[in-house]
């Protein structure tokens, strides 16, 4: 991507260049009548909010990549392509979950400048579930999201010739070695950019030393670098979904790339459960926390088996990718052999889910990157009650992931933290 004519957006410079994109001054209005925010509060871009001043209804969100992490600074460079892969990946969710992603507006590759849909009645998942505000629709939501993207971008939809034609669009290699480095690799080794809570030093210490914990992290990551199964979000977790009671918007899919399908079931299951976990600190009163602990477990529950289910019914009714079609159907000799097929592909599929999770949980204790509903727990003697128990959590789903025949068997852990804690 040409560097030459790239510029840094401002508040100031972002009404000038809106007036020059045809596709956003047509939907904004007059430069000189628009109100200009950044709110970017994330890792990677600047985000600003646009509204026009006299038309409050018309607004928009500009998201520009940075040519550097911005969590790390000018000191580690990234690549600003990555914008292309969510203004990609977001199109794709457009035509497969229409309503469950954010509209694009317009991209501009040379400017890495990509401006979508403002959800202005939409809020971070995580805050409402922090506030133990009760969703009841994003488990259908978000399930029917993850059933519908993995399905139809996979091989049991689309032929060999689709599926490898799709697949060449989202070869993200930066952002791959990233996740690839903070999942897997830095959180479980001595990297000097790794963050702790100081009074867990030895259980982070423990985990690092665990040998047979490595061997399954070892596995996990080899399937992250090596099972392009479908096309992935890359980064599903609560503070990449907005919500409002009755509605659900993925963002921020510039990690977009072929990858294992329980990699992105697994972050949303593991963001739910550090949630959870979260409450043993944001909710004192004891039957309260319990009531809303258990409803998010009842909600990891909700998401794998709509997942499961929805997932099931679109191979039922879609036979024809190179993996699923017809013609497989006839190799595997009939409806049973082939509703076996179905049954340990999904769950495999369930065990690879609990895995990553298990990853995503403990990258988030011991890696460069936390998550807000820990990192809000200011005091780290009560910050610490709720990460010792997602360290055993994550433990022990990586090392227990191919005993798990149900959903039901992973959550029986969670319970068992939780009962050991009261």
């Amino acid at each position: 991507m040409p560097e030459a004519d790239y510029a840094v957006l401002t508040e100031q410079s972002l009404a000038r260049y809106i007036a020059q994109r045809p596709a956003l001054s047509a939907r904004l209005g007059l430069a000189s009548d628009l109100e200009i925010t950044e709110v970017g509060d994330g890792n990677l871009n600047l985000v600003f909010i646009v509204r026009s001043a006299s038309q409050p209804e018309r607004a928009a969100v500009v998201k520009q990549a940075l040519p550097y992490l911005r969590v790390a600074g000018e000191s580690w460079p990234l690549t600003r392509d990555r914008v292309r892969f969510e203004a990609q990946s977001l199109r794709e969710y457009n035509r497969l979950v229409p309503g469950l992603a954010p509209e694009v507006y317009d991209f501009d590759p040379a400017q890495s400048v990509l401006a979508m849909e403002y959800l202005g009645r939409h809020v971070i998942l995580r805050r409402p579930l922090a506030a133990r505000t009760p969703l009841p629709s994003f488990a259908d939501h978000i399930s029917t999201f993850l059933a519908r993207t993995l399905f139809y971008t996979s091989d049991l939809y689309l032929t060999g010739p689709e599926k490898n034609a799709l697949q060449a669009r989202f070869i993200n290699a930066e952002l791959c070695q990233l996740q690839e480095a903070f999942v897997y690799s830095h959180p479980f080794e001595a990297a000097p950019e790794n963050r702790w809570n100081p009074l867990l030093a030895a259980e982070v210490e423990m985990v690092r030393r665990d040998a047979q914990l490595k061997r399954e992290v070892a596995e996990l990551k080899a399937g992250y670098l090596t099972h392009a199964q479908a096309l992935l979000h890359g980064d599903l977790h609560t503070g990449s979904v907005m919500v409002t009671a009755d509605e659900t918007r993925v963002i921020d899919s510039e990690f977009a790339f072929y990858g294992p399908m329980g990699y992105d079931v697994g972050n949303v299951l593991a963001h739910l459960v550090l949630n959870c976990l979260a409450h043993q600190v944001h909710t004192p009163e004891a039957a309260e926390r319990r009531t809303y602990q258990c409803y998010l477990l009842d909600v990891v529950r909700e998401v794998w088996i709509g997942f499961a289910g929805k997932f099931e019914a679109l191979w039922a009714t879609n036979r024809c990718g190179s993996l699923g079609g017809a013609s497989y159907f006839d190799f595997l000799g009939g409806e049973a052999a082939f509703a076996q097929f179905q049954a340990d592909y999904l769950r495999a599929v369930m065990r690879d889910t609990i895995g990553h999770a298990g990853c995503e949980i403990l990258r988030r204790l011991m890696g460069i990157v936390s998550v807000w509903e820990l990192t809000s727990i200011t005091d780290d003697a009560l910050r610490a009650t709720a990460e010792r128990l997602a360290l055993e959590v994550g433990r022990q789903w990586i090392l227990q992931r191919g005993q798990f025949a149900r959903i039901e068997d992973a959550l029986a852990v969670v319970h068992s933290c939780l009962d050991d804690n009261l």
